[in-house]
């Protein structure tokens, strides 16, 4: 790490936030909104592997191989224009930004396949859009908002009041649209089992 106060074990133990302050998200996002690809990039990294070792194979963990997962911010790929050559910038600037806190080039030991080349595949919004179906290939499945309810929104259900509502009342959210979203938290899920369970109690005491 070029910052010295810091481990590697620190840094990957968890999620890895990388050109993540405050000013350099704002700054990113104006790059983006008017179709720049941001410079640094803010990413944050997980080192799966390093918790769960069994999702490489025997010869790779013997060999001390790694995985790491890279989610780069504000890159929709529907304010860059032209998608041509996206991935291969995206890798680029993803690299870049790592190699900003690193205190060697990750290129140097990235894992290299049987023509040499770099082990790394790059997902750009369009691919998850086209390939899971995802709107605009956004893994919250919708644009972030606060998750706190407005002074005046309706909190007349169950549904309502645990931020898992939709457009029908039999049907509630439980993943990462849910107003209080949160995939890998649970919260949605766990919110919506409670409107649930909410819901068939005011039942039961109905006449």
């Amino acid at each position: 790490m070029r910052d010295d106060s810091v481990t590697p074990q620190q840094a990957f133990a968890g999620t890895f936030h990388v050109n993540e302050t405050w000013s350099q998200l704002d700054a990113a996002y104006s790059q983006a909104a008017s179709g720049r690809l941001p410079d640094p990039l803010p990413c944050e990294a997980y080192c799966h592997s390093l918790t769960d070792p069994s999702i490489l194979s025997a010869r790779l963990r013997d060999a001390g191989a790694q995985t790491l997962t890279v989610f780069g911010l504000h890159t929709p790929h529907s304010v860059f224009g032209d998608t041509e050559g996206l991935a291969e910038r995206l890798t680029a600037a993803v690299l870049a930004s790592l190699n900003s806190v690193l205190a060697e080039p990750i290129q140097d030991v990235l894992w290299t396949d049987a023509q040499s080349k770099p082990c790394i595949e790059t997902t750009t919004t369009l691919d998850l859009q086209r390939t899971l179906g995802m709107t605009g290939g956004n893994i919250f499945h919708g644009a972030l908002s606060w998750p706190f309810a407005d002074n005046d929104d309706p909190l007349d259900t169950p549904a309502r009041q645990w931020g898992v509502a939709t457009d029908h009342e039999r049907i509630m959210l439980c993943g990462s649209g849910a107003r209080r979203g949160g995939a890998v938290s649970g919260i949605g899920g766990h919110n919506a089992a409670m409107a649930v369970l909410a819901c068939l109690a005011s039942r039961r005491k109905s006449p």
